[in-house]
Order: C-alpha cells, then structure tokens, then sequence
C-alpha cells in the first residue's frame, strides 16, 4: 500500500516542484515503486520529466472530474520504476467546475482516485499548486503526510504559518490522520547569515520535524530541468543529487521505523 505524500508550500519559487520530481526519481532509484502526481496546472512536473504538457490527450484533470479510468492517464518517465499523472492548464479549471456542478464531495476526488491505484506503488507524492485553494484541499485530504519545503529566505515563516493552519483545518475536518512528514530547508547557502537564521528558527520550532537534509542552491538543479530530467539522473554526482538522495533515505527510514 502507498504512502502518500503531499509537498505543499503556498508560497512558490521554494522548490516545491523540483522537490517532488527529484525526490520521486531518488525513491525510485533506490527500487521503490513511485508514483509522481502533478496536481499543479502549471504543469511543471510534468514538464520536468521530460512529458509534453500540450501533447497529454488525458490528464488528471479527466480521472478527477470526468471519471476516466486512472490507469489510462498514467504515464512512464524515462526514470526506472517512476511514473506519473500528468497535468495542463485544464486542472485551473476544476474549482468553477466543481462550484458549478455542485459535487457532493469536493474536497475528496482525488482521494478517491489514488484509492484505485494505491497497491501498485509505494510511494505517492502529489506536487501541489502554491496556493490553499480546491486543489492544494484535495492533495492534503489524499495524503497520509505533508512534506513542507522552506526557503531560506526572509518571509519563509510567514508562509509556513499559512500552510500549517491548512493542515491543522484538514486534520480537524476532513483527514484526522495526516502528518507532517517534515520539513525541507531548500536552496541552502551555508556561508550566508540570512540561510543560517532561517534554518535556526524552523530546527529551534519544529525540531525533529525537520529534515536533517538541506538542499542546496546548484546549477545542475535548473539545468536538469531544462533538459526534462531529475537532477539525480541528469548527473547523480551533483551537490543536488546528493542532496536528494540523502532525503529519499531519511524518508524511507522513517517509513521503515513506522512499519
């Protein structure tokens, strides 16, 4: 059975979506069996594993509303063991549709997706949209557990606060048993005061909650994505790859513990 994992942060440019792209082609290189979600209709998950967005015929925008069969829409990456669920700007459409339509249980179609499919993997990881709208609600209501990326930048609290009251609604109202996976310090400069404050304060306040891991700013991130691929295949000797890996296995010994 899968765990599913949703990297949410409602402010963008944190690393939200290279987290989840690298992360899922790490977990999968270790020989899990993952698959990536873009809940984001951006799209840039997608992307980032070298899918056309304007060729996808079926996204998941179809599995979500019009109840096409999940396993259509699923897709291969060229990463071993790693597959996703690819998304185009249809999916900014859904809260109009749902709020048009009036869908008994909005906040649970994509749960009732992945419900379909989760034998297959073990691992889920839902890239989700930088806001706290219908489709950041769905991810978290789908998820066992909440992977937070930080920026180590000046504002990265107040955005935490924001997602955190999220979580702690959905907890309350729709999922009572979702965690927090933890928290990820993301483009981390080690020489810099700014870096090291930021990192101070999300240790000091969330403690074990808190990946030992940071990532760190390194060119071969963005140029992976640029040429459709995790950083982790693109060139696993990289600062990032490295970065990345170490995650992956915090997480699975985590999952390990837990099992």
């Amino acid at each position: 059975m899968a765990r599913v994992i949703s990297v949410a942060n409602q402010k963008g440019g944190v690393g939200k979506t290279t987290t989840a792209i690298n992360l899922s082609s790490a977990l999968a290189q270790n020989g899990k069996r993952v698959l990536l979600v873009d809940f984001d209709s951006q799209g840039n998950a997608t992307r980032g594993l070298g899918l056309q967005v304007t060729q996808m015929p079926l996204t998941v925008f179809d599995a979500v509303i019009n109840s096409t069969d999940i396993n259509l829409i699923i897709k291969r990456s060229k990463v071993d063991n790693l597959d996703i669920v690819p998304a185009n700007l249809r999916l900014a459409s859904l809260d109009t549709y749902v709020s048009s339509h009036s869908l008994p249980k909005p906040f649970y179609l994509l749960k009732d997706c992945l419900s379909k499919i989760k034998e297959k993997y073990d691992f889920i990881l839902i890239d989700c949209p930088p806001s706290l709208g219908l489709l950041c609600l769905n991810a978290l209501v789908a998820s066992d557990s909440v992977l937070i990326p930080v920026q180590c930048e000046y504002f990265a609290m107040e955005a935490v606060a924001s997602i955190l009251s999220s979580i702690t609604k959905i907890q309350k109202d729709y999922n009572h048993s979702l965690k927090i996976e933890g928290f990820l310090l993301t483009m981390y400069e080690a020489n810099t005061s700014l870096c090291t404050e930021v990192a101070q304060q999300v240790r000091g306040l969330f403690k074990e909650n808190t990946f030992l891991t940071t990532i760190p700013r390194n060119i071969s991130i963005p140029e992976a994505s640029a040429h459709g691929e995790a950083v982790t295949t693109y060139r696993p000797s990289a600062k990032g790859s490295i970065a990345y890996f170490a995650l992956a296995r915090e997480i699975l010994d985590y999952a390990k513990k837990e099992s």
